[in-house]
């Protein structure tokens, strides 16, 4: 066992350490040069379309029942990657890397932007309409449809499964039922049977009713977190100035970062901002490939909104608590306890409370979104309603397992599949890149002329397989 964990360690070490990295900042500045800075430049259309003012549908047109709206796709995706690691690792990547960490989050964020809307364009351009009027997408649907890799679809596929619905919900789980316990001395089981109905509730309902409950779920955990950050920044309103020039100084190496310079402040930034919003990993296409919209950038700038929301909104609302408890970097504590107490330092002790509540709504929505993942890929390998009933029956099981099992090498594991799978959609984004710059080129040449975007494969020159849009 000790072997195993061993290379398990050595392997992803290498992937999430140098590979992915690497690829991951590259592949954002190139996406970024190649759409001119579009993240940037649409920022106003992506605050549109969240509030309305844009509309994700044609002129006219009205939802149509049983479909999903763009910003439910939005939520459904922020749902899976807003989690714990938003509350327990952004305290890590300070209290190693000091306040230095944060800047480079932000930064990762920007160039993240450019490469969610180029994978969830290609999400959209490639989704397949379902015989309910729904439909279904993600990197498996554009790994068969516009490069004519059906296996390696399948290969996507699987690893989803595995790494989201099974493997990170078990992790999930255990993360709730661990807070539940510390704070009201819930036993793992009581816990586990809860969280168990809980996602059996929801899931046996269907994409409908995933897309109902997190988008109620996410703007309430996400706001309602923000605004207690934005009190702490009010009860520490004389230690706003310092504090920015503490995150600017030493993102730069101006000044000394707790653990070490520049270098430990750049990697601990780039490492949990590319943790914490997965863009280019190939897991939130999944969930943009569900909705209606007129033109597949619309829902390429909504989840390219997503990632800014996770990172420049939660990771740094955790990272303004933990640099404003005096004592962040000689306590001697990581984690979720570092996050409990900077709260309760500035509000008092309900913070501990607060930040429980918050790991049970982030954990939560986690599962729900994850398990859509899973869905979202099964129904690519089988159309099976038999094999979809063993899936959500073993997901509830793995909820309650998690719930009650000690873990070991599970997340280890879970990391070297996800490396994996943001390996390959890496490369096929990579690929594919040029069909998905076009196809935003399209976007803003309409947006230019003052119009609704409304998109026609055809307006594209060989793009093929589009069954949505032809």
């Amino acid at each position: 066992m000790d072997f195993l964990n061993s290379i398990i360690g050595q392997v992803n070490t290498v992937l999430w350490s140098y590979v992915l990295i690497a690829l991951l900042i590259l592949s954002g500045l190139f996406y970024t040069l190649r759409t001119g800075f579009a993240q940037g430049r649409l920022l106003g259309d992506m605050v549109a379309l969240i509030t309305g003012k844009l509309s994700s549908l044609r002129d006219g047109e009205k939802k149509v029942a049983g479909q999903v709206t763009g910003f439910q796709a939005f939520c459904i995706a922020v749902a899976s990657h807003v989690g714990t690691g938003n509350l327990a690792g952004v305290a890590i990547a300070v209290a190693i890397g000091g306040p230095g960490a944060l800047f480079w989050m932000w930064v990762i964020a920007l160039l993240g932007g450019a490469t969610s809307m180029i994978e969830n364009t290609l999400a959209q351009t490639y989704k397949v309409k379902q015989a309910d009027g729904g439909f279904r997408g993600g990197p498996s649907y554009y790994m068969e449809k516009a490069l004519g890799q059906k296996t390696l679809g399948y290969i996507f596929s699987v690893i989803v499964i595995l790494t989201f619905a099974f493997i990170f919900n078990t992790v999930q789980a255990n993360t709730i039922a661990q807070a539940f316990e510390t704070s009201f001395n819930f036993s793992s089981v009581t816990s586990g049977i809860i969280l168990a109905v809980l996602t059996a509730l929801i899931i046996f309902g269907g994409l409908n009713r995933i897309a109902n409950v997190v988008s109620l779920m996410v703007p309430v955990m996400a706001i309602g977190y923000v605004i207690v950050a934005l009190f702490v920044l009010a009860v520490n309103i004389t230690h706003i100035p310092r504090l920015f020039m503490d995150i600017i100084e030493a993102a730069f190496g101006l000044k000394q970062a707790v653990g070490g310079a520049i270098g430990v402040a750049m990697l601990q930034g780039i490492k949990r901002g590319l943790y914490s919003n997965e863009a280019g990993m190939g897991s939130a296409p999944n969930a943009a490939a569900t909705s209606n919209v007129s033109h597949p950038v619309k829902q390429g700038l909504l989840q390219a909104f997503g990632v800014f929301v996770d990172t420049i909104l939660i990771c740094s609302a955790t990272g303004f608590i933990v640099l404003l408890y005096p004592e962040y970097n000689t306590i001697g504590e990581k984690g979720i306890k570092l996050t409990q107490l900077a709260l309760s330092y500035s509000v008092g002790n309900w913070g501990a409370g607060f930040i429980t509540l918050c790991i049970f709504l982030f954990a939560f929505s986690s599962l729900v979104g994850n398990y859509y993942y899973g869905e979202a890929n099964l129904e690519f390998i089988t159309k099976s309603k038999t094999s979809m009933l063993i899936f959500r029956v073993l997901t509830v099981a793995c909820v309650y397992l998690g719930s009650v099992a000690s873990l070991g090498l599970v997340w280890d594991l879970a990391d070297v599949f996800m490396g994996v799978m943001a390996l390959m959609n890496i490369i096929v984004i990579a690929i594919l890149s040029p069909k998905a710059v076009a196809i935003i080129k399209d976007y803003m040449k309409q947006r230019k002329e003052g119009k609704n975007p409304v998109f026609k494969a055809k307006d594209i020159p060989g793009l093929e397989n589009t069954e949505c849009w032809d």
